[in-house]
């Protein structure tokens, strides 16, 4: 046979988390808020209503692409409570508070996450992979997500350390071309990178993010986090060793 089925092709972060449609989608608004408020001689009220009107279309497209209904209100609810802002405090550039804030809690988020031993990475691959907490049983795992974790934490920081001054100098021009530049692209870098640590920080012969090991060899059954064999939590009834992935199926490294 020739050519290996697209099944067969080893998964990677991005195909687990996605995010270059949402990131994109997150940007349209802003551009749009942007170009309202210069066509219309920098009108608030001009670059509120581009905005919305932008954020509604993105909606409706989404729905119509059938996301799920929640996570795409949720979008739009976010540009809504962003233009309210705006025109409550009478700033443009407080269009771009609602990211700030949003950016300095992910940030938080992020960095307890690795303090407490339950990196957010790993909590997110593990819910997507139906491993529940059973990758926290592998040293080398949690290790690998701490890590990888720590990457994500930047991005947020990095924003951070680009956006708040641009805000506090009321630079409405250059948050837009600031916040389109560290979306996708940040995004981008983040799974990159953060696929890149984490293979790196998983020791040699590790079978790979689907398959958790105990640290006596063991592996962990993905649904329940007990080996998948039911005497001695082995995963063979009888010689307590590891079972191999089905032929055709590489492990997610």
């Amino acid at each position: 046979m020739t050519g290996t089925p697209q099944r067969d092709r080893p998964e990677s972060l991005a195909d687990l988390l996605g995010g270059r449609r949402g990131a994109l989608d997150a940007t349209l608004p802003a551009v749009a808020f942007a170009l309202g408020w210069v066509l219309s001689g920098r009108s608030l009220g001009g670059a509120v209503a581009a905005a919305v009107l932008t954020g509604t279309a993105v909606a409706g497209w989404r729905l119509r692409r059938g996301d799920r209904p929640r996570s795409v209100l949720i979008g739009l609810l976010a540009v809504c409570v962003a233009a309210l802002i705006a025109v409550r405090t009478g700033r443009a550039t407080d269009f771009f508070l609602v990211q700030l804030l949003s950016n300095a809690a992910s940030a938080l988020v992020w960095v307890v996450s690795i303090v407490v031993r339950w990196p957010l990475l790993g909590v997110i691959v593990g819910v997507l992979l139906g491993q529940r907490g059973s990758w926290r049983r592998d040293p080398a795992l949690l290790r690998a997500y701490g890590r990888g974790s720590a990457v994500w934490a930047a991005t947020y920081l990095l924003r951070l350390l680009v956006l708040v001054p641009l805000w506090l100098s009321g630079q409405v021009l250059a948050l837009v071309v600031a916040r389109v530049a560290l979306t996708w692209p940040v995004v981008a870098a983040a799974l990159a990178v953060s696929w890149l640590v984490i293979r790196r920080s998983l020791p040699a012969g590790h079978p790979g993010l689907r398959h958790p090991v105990t640290p006596d060899g063991t592996g962990l059954d993905a649904d329940d986090g007990r080996g998948s064999a039911a005497s001695g939590g082995h995963s063979t009834a009888s010689g307590g060793h590891r079972e191999r992935p089905p032929r055709g199926e590489r492990p997610l490294r």
